[in-house]
């Protein structure tokens, strides 16, 4: 089962969703990341097992390329669209309560702000890693974050925003947050946005590199 583990690792890093898919181009009429978790779950591997020890590895491996300048968005996006082919066969498990998550993340871009490209990668990234992401979507209001909130209280919160004109609405809302739930953790990211802001709003932490986010949050559980 280890070599399977291992090529499962493989196909989430290198974006190989399943046997159909033609690319990488060297991987092409090879199993795939649904074929081989379906083999792994028929053999009797825990979902936590295929989890932990192959969807991600094989996201941590491309994260820590893309870190270090090996790696691009187009790599990360495919990698992420693999490990949700194999997610696919794994949610079922986690919806009745067999396999857990780290956590829970909720994402939104911020009011007036419709860019949602930066969020949706670190969605994948956090996916990939373990975490529970509820993705409110773009042009989140305040008052969508804090019901989200409401449901779930022990959550992460993390807001993006890709324009200047919208950094503003962030302010608000972690404000706003941060009244209600002085607990709460809040991090925040966005091409105008610099650990500075963050400071000034009073945010949790700001973050360039959707992979350094989660090192962070996995430095957080330890």
């Amino acid at each position: 089962m280890e070599e399977i583990l291992s090529r499962l690792a493989i196909c989430v890093e290198r974006g190989k969703s399943d046997k159909a898919s033609p690319f990488p181009p060297d991987m092409k009429d090879m199993d795939g990341a649904a074929e081989l978790t379906q083999q792994l779950l028929q053999a009797g591997v825990s979902p936590d097992e295929i989890l932990k020890k192959a969807l991600m590895v094989g996201m941590n491996n491309i994260g820590e390329k893309f870190g270090r300048g090996e790696a691009y968005i187009p790599q990360l996006l495919i990698a992420a669209k693999a490990m949700n082919a194999a997610m696919v066969y794994l949610k079922p498990y986690f919806d009745k309560g067999e396999a857990t998550h780290r956590g829970t993340v909720i994402l939104g871009t911020v009011t007036g702000d419709l860019h949602d490209i930066g969020k949706n990668i670190v969605r994948m990234v956090l996916e990939g890693d373990g975490w529970k992401v509820i993705d409110l979507g773009t042009s989140v209001t305040t008052e969508k974050f804090l019901s989200s909130l409401q449901e779930n209280p022990k959550a992460i919160v993390g807001m993006s925003a890709l324009l200047t004109t919208t950094m503003v609405n962030m302010e608000k809302s972690v404000k706003t947050i941060k009244e209600q739930h002085p607990d709460i953790r809040i991090y925040i990211g966005g091409a105008p946005v610099t650990q500075g802001f963050s400071d000034k709003i009073g945010a949790d932490g700001y973050f360039p590199d959707p992979h350094k986010f989660a090192k962070h949050l996995e430095k957080m559980l330890s």
